[in-house]
């Protein structure tokens, strides 16, 4: 990503609606696995580290993330608390010998050319019936200058990521799209933005709290959904699959 962006991600991730409330709903689904006790956990891409403390609830976490910048960041924010190494999907993933009863990739997986490769590598350092829990960016109609300032590669449907976890091997568990509420809003002012061809020079710009606040309430009032059902159309996918 651009390095601007990692600065900005890092000063808002615990106060921007869209973190918090995707935090909301990630640790929702988490919860919802009924991991073993003393789970090992793996943060693939954990940027500056914002999701470390609330996956700590679950497990002993290792992260790894490609970005120097990013890594020294998330080790500042969660006070060295974290083993943070370096990794590049699908060719280096750190922690050799350790098998994760949980791995996690949270809008990571749209970042990297090797999408099929990466999910293969990720299969073969999980546990027998270990997870594997993904987030990505929906739609490739919605692709727009956001995008590009995050350098990602692509946007999935569910079907082409259910294919492709398939192709893999994986058993897939769980996917469905969220962040459905505000997807009328973010649908349109994607387009917007294609149309004009909008330079994006920042993505996670704070709003004012009352704005904050209420955004926070919508999008994480999916959770229930989220963990419990299938929603038929989002600005995002979030999928479970399984090691078998």
């Amino acid at each position: 990503m651009d390095p601007s962006a990692y600065t900005e991600i890092y000063e808002v991730e615990n106060k921007h609606w869209w973190f918090i409330a995707r935090r909301k709903i990630i640790e929702g689904v988490i919860r919802s696995l009924d991991l073993p006790p003393e789970s090992n956990i793996l943060e693939l891409g954990a940027g500056t580290g914002g999701n470390l403390e609330m996956l700590s609830r679950f497990g002993k976490v290792r992260a790894a993330e490609m970005d120097d910048y990013a890594r020294e960041m998330a080790i500042k924010q969660t006070g060295g608390k974290f083993d943070v190494q370096y990794g590049c999907c699908p060719e280096i993933i750190p922690f050799e010998g350790v098998k994760f009863d949980l791995i996690c990739m949270f809008d990571v997986l749209e970042h990297i050319f090797e999408d099929v490769e990466t999910l293969s590598a990720l299969k073969r350092r999980l546990a027998p019936k270990g997870r594997l829990l993904i987030t990505v960016p929906a739609y490739q109609w919605m692709w727009c200058g956001h995008d590009e300032f995050l350098h990602h590669m692509r946007r999935y449907t569910s079907g082409e990521l259910s294919r492709k976890l398939r192709k893999t091997g994986y058993h897939v568990r769980k996917i469905t799209y969220f962040n459905s509420l505000l997807f009328p809003l973010a649908a349109l002012v994607r387009v917007k933005d294609r149309l004009t061809s909008k330079k994006v020079e920042s993505v996670n710009q704070l709003p004012s709290p009352m704005l904050n606040e209420w955004l926070e309430k919508i999008f994480a009032c999916e959770a229930r959904l989220v963990k419990n059902s299938h929603l038929p159309f989002g600005v995002s996918l979030l999928a479970i699959a399984e090691n078998t």
